[in-house]
């Protein structure tokens, strides 16, 4: 194929771009590529540690797929071998080891939701328990002397934990020897990560050079920010956006983050252009989150469910129109819930899942957050009952939901 100019493939490269190591190595393997018309092999380690992908993974995910839209050969880590060890890459301590069957079934999950984001027909797909499961003990001692412990130490998470006295525990240290040896063992031209794993990109040139290869450019990536505008996303905080979630979720949590959210995630996560992005963000601040949100459901769910998860949130949030959306979640009630036609609001919030126990249902009541019907009752307290007809939809703040009796 004709690969564009290296200036060319270097401005979209550079988008979102937190640092290269090093850029002027990278433009002359851009021109070298191009020149043979040798595609450059993009490489990027994922640890299989949990079962879901949320949006702060995409981030390197989506500059690979620039990568692979430009033409070049990706290359994609599985870690079978190095979650058994966990990467120590911006935790203040030991990350739990995970055994062989958890890695295994979350790496299948783990393709089939990153298939959303890059063609894995195309790519290259290697476990590095390939190669690592069969090192021998000389092996180990080989690549362990590839590395002191002066400069192991350097590592900004081992300092801290160091100085406040918690634990550092070898198999951590051989982590960063491990993921370098994958560049080695793939011939990576260049490396992804965010900007904590910077010390083990950096470990990959070196044992490159050891190995007599050239080595490859460290490609960093900003960690992005969960929704709550503070922390870096993650499940365990409750501030992330699942890729495989629904689009009416994905939408109503874009909603929820904070305005001045809005610059990095349209930069990261959607491909509108820095112009397009100003002009945006120089408007009304709720109509450009409106945009974000229909921009991240399009990507993972089509052009028709953005479309209509937006006409829905207009319907029911905007112009003052309190309207129920075309489009809202059926809840099966079973005929033997109810009592002479009703039930008690607490329970029906809870058996719709508006909320997730009885206590959080009271709560709601108490707050005036639940209503019911076309006149949107709301009940007297949390010891109310509502009369349930076939079709009643009910309301818990911005979840709408029809009833469907069985």
């Amino acid at each position: 194929m004709m690969f564009l100019p290296g200036d060319e493939q270097l401005a979209i490269i550079l988008r979102g771009t937190a640092h290269v190591e090093k850029l002027d190595e990278l433009r002359k393997k851009l021109e070298r590529s191009r020149e043979s018309n040798k595609p450059l092999r993009i490489k990027l380690g994922i640890d299989p540690t949990g079962a879901d992908l949320h949006l702060g993974h995409t981030v390197v995910l989506r500059k690979l797929r620039q990568f692979q839209d430009l033409g070049h050969q990706i290359v994609l880590i599985i870690g079978t071998a190095t979650s058994a060890v966990g990467d120590p890459s911006g935790r203040d301590e030991t990350r739990k080891s995970l055994n062989t069957e958890q890695i295994e079934k979350n790496a299948q999950t783990y393709l089939t939701q990153i298939s959303r984001l890059i063609d894995v027909s195309k790519t290259e797909v290697r476990p590095n328990g390939d190669w690592f499961s069969k090192f021998g003990f000389a092996e180990v001692l080989k690549l362990l002397g590839h590395m002191t412990m002066q400069r192991m130490l350097e590592r900004d998470e081992f300092t801290k934990r160091l100085q406040s006295g918690k634990p550092i525990y070898l198999h951590e240290c051989l982590y960063p020897l491990m993921q370098g040896h994958d560049s080695v063992e793939t011939r990576a031209d260049v490396e992804l990560g965010g900007t904590e794993q910077l010390f083990n990109l950096m470990v990959g040139r070196d044992l490159q050079r050891a190995a007599g290869q050239e080595p490859q450019i460290c490609l960093m990536l900003p960690i992005l920010r969960g929704t709550d505008g503070v922390k870096k996303m993650g499940k365990s905080l409750d501030n992330y956006i699942a890729v495989g979630e629904p689009a009416k979720e994905q939408f109503g949590k874009t909603m929820r983050i904070p305005d001045d959210l809005m610059r990095e995630y349209f930069t990261l996560l959607t491909d509108r252009t820095s112009t397009a992005i100003d002009r945006l963000l120089a408007g009304k601040p709720n109509e450009a989150k409106k945009q974000l949100g229909a921009d991240i459901v399009r990507f993972y769910h089509g052009e028709e469910k953005a479309a209509e998860v937006l006409a829905d949130w207009n319907k029911q949030f905007s112009g003052g129109g309190k309207q129920d959306p075309d489009h809202m979640d059926e809840v099966a009630l079973s005929a033997s819930e109810v009592t002479d036609g009703a039930i008690l609001a607490v329970k029906l919030i809870v058996l719709a899942k508006l909320a997730a126990s009885n206590g959080e249902a009271r709560r709601k009541i108490e707050e005036g957050a639940f209503n019911y019907g076309p006149d949107r009752t709301k009940p007297a307290d949390a010891k109310a009952t509502v009369v349930v007809t076939d079709g009643l939809v009910i309301r818990l703040g911005r979840k709408v939901a029809r009833v469907k009796l069985n």
